[in-house]
């Protein structure tokens, strides 16, 4: 709480920098203010008893970017999200050869992430990147595969396709 209010001038700010520093702590991340829920507001408001309808807002984007920077450096992180992004890559890619399922893909990218001492980006550039790195490499084993088989191999697997009838036996065409 003095860390807060020594780096504020008004309850809305310190209201707004404490609500900041608990969605990073929880969540490794900053959401807009309006998406935090009124629950949460009124729990942070009530625990610092800040007046009644106090609400965490900011005047100037340059004041909310500098508390950013603050709660950073409360909590030991640095924002490079180019460097972060390098990482989720990084060990996606690394993994997806072996890992298939995207939630093993991302848990493993923000365990890096955060092992670095980085700012996680946000939630959907760990999806679509483990979504695009997973067709790429899953692509790739494909090809290999199919280069790796004689045309009468690649023959077999194609039958294994064609209509079978109640009996299981292939149906005939023609």
């Amino acid at each position: 709480m003095k860390w807060a209010a020594d780096a504020t001038d008004c309850d809305e700010h310190l209201l707004a920098l404490l609500l900041m520093l608990k969605s990073y702590r929880r969540m490794g991340c900053f959401p807009a203010l309006e998406d935090v829920p009124e629950m949460v507001v009124d729990f942070v408001r009530r625990a610092v008893e800040l007046p009644e309808g106090t609400l965490p807002v900011y005047r100037a984007e340059r004041t909310a970017k500098h508390h950013r920077g603050l709660v950073r450096k409360q909590a030991g992180v640095t924002y490079d999200q180019v460097r972060a992004r390098g990482i989720v890559e990084q060990s996606i890619r690394k993994e997806a050869t072996a890992k298939n399922r995207p939630a093993d893909l991302i848990n493993i990218a923000l365990e890096k992430v955060v092992e670095a001492g980085l700012e996680l980006p946000r939630f959907s550039t760990f999806d679509k990147m483990a979504s695009k790195i997973r067709t790429e490499v899953n692509a790739s084993i494909r090809t290999g595969i199919h280069d790796r088989m004689s045309a009468a191999q690649r023959a077999g697997l194609m039958r294994l396709l064609e209509d079978r009838d109640s009996d299981g036996t292939t149906c005939s065409t023609g």
